[in-house]
């Protein structure tokens, strides 16, 4: 009797000492399992029989003595149609149904994005995720196969492949600038985590919890924002310039002995005197400065006068070498003006102050 009672089992349960095993067989080996044996299957998981390779029975949390009204399936693949009650052999695999959370993500590869502000640009990310079971007869048919011990480890690289390649899609479609990603991370991590949920769904997995650490630039790219971070930092750089200078001149009171500090004293002293002077000048100080001009000024009460002839500005001249130039016919009405003050060149026949010297010009010959 002990050792018939050796060869059967009674108790079918499975206490999880590791954080990591998705699938526990249990470990039947030759034995077999006594009808009427008690069943346990705790919370977060779930029992799965399968005999002769093929997926039967399906058990909840909760204890179960084994018989042949709730073991359906398998009592028609056994041929029990009369409740036969003899010992049986059949794979039990218990199922880990929680979430597990310890999982991260990264891409190796950056992923080209295209922005509104930078343009073509490379970034990456990285962060964590949840994965469960929901459907332990298709992750069994699908992943597990006849796996004694199926852990995380086995699946989390198919996990982060195909969440790197939503990834880049999903960050394209939302529409959200690369300087405001950071503030939309929470919405794209819970898009994402639906459509992997969508697409995991024939192997029983989904994905209640997508999590998106951070997402990084290149290192110029970096360089670049840290550059236009300090130009908001200073602001009105005018201001940002006496600053500065009232510190030179302190640094240069500070050390009198110096010929450094008495020429940056000396400098620093006639910048905040010109400053000062253009202060008390009231408007003036606030008024931009004239761009230097491109020819030399014209002598008081002349203007002068600009030809365009055959493509090529002659001049300048004054009124009188205008009328010379009217009587020798190299100036007509047709002929292009321009002198300071007007904003493009213009036919001379269309300026009223040359009228006077078009009028000197004789009539043309009448025809002999």
């Amino acid at each position: 009797m002990d050792k018939l009672r050796g060869e059967l089992i009674d108790i079918i349960e499975w206490l999880d000492d590791s954080r990591d095993t998705i699938v526990w067989r249990f470990p039947r080996y030759q034995n077999e399992i006594k009808m009427g044996a008690q069943l346990v299957v705790r919370e977060s998981q779930t029992a799965v029989f399968v005999n002769e390779g093929k997926i039967a029975d399906v058990f909840t949390p909760g204890t179960y003595t084994l018989e042949t009204r709730n073991l359906p399936i398998l009592s028609t693949l056994k041929g029990w149609k009369y409740g036969f009650n003899s010992p049986f052999k059949a794979e039990v695999y218990f199922v880990n149904t929680r979430q597990f959370t310890d999982m991260k993500w990264g891409t190796q590869n950056p992923v080209i994005l295209r922005d509104a502000e930078f343009g073509v640009v490379r970034v990456r990310a990285f962060g964590a995720f949840a994965a469960r079971v929901v459907d332990a007869s298709r992750l069994l048919r699908e992943l597990v196969g006849t796996d004694p011990q199926f852990r995380t480890e086995e699946v989390q690289e198919y996990l982060r492949q195909l969440m790197v390649g939503r990834l880049g899609g999903a960050l394209a479609t939302a529409g959200v600038p690369l300087l405001d990603l950071a503030a939309h991370q929470d919405a794209i991590g819970r898009r994402l985590a639906a459509v992997l949920t969508e697409e995991l769904a024939e192997v029983g997995i989904a994905i209640p919890k997508f999590v998106i650490e951070n997402v990084s630039v290149p290192p110029e790219v970096e360089q670049a924002l840290d550059k236009r971070t300090s130009m908001g930092a200073v602001g009105d750089l005018d201001r940002y310039t006496r600053f500065q200078a009232a510190n030179a001149m302190e640094a240069a009171a500070n050390n009198p002995g110096g010929e450094a500090g008495a020429g940056i004293g000396l400098g620093m002293g006639m910048a905040m005197g010109q400053q000062m002077a253009r202060s008390m000048g009231g408007g003036a100080a606030t008024q931009p400065a004239q761009p230097a001009p491109a020819e030399p000024p014209p002598l008081p009460g002349q203007a002068q006068w600009y030809v365009g002839v055959g493509g090529q500005r002659q001049g300048p001249y004054d009124l009188g070498a205008l009328a010379e130039q009217a009587n020798a016919g190299a100036l007509g009405a047709d002929t292009l003006v321009w002198r300071t003050g007007m904003a493009q060149w213009q036919p001379a026949g269309q300026v009223p102050e040359l009228a006077s010297v078009l009028a000197s010009v004789p009539p043309p010959l009448p025809p002999q």
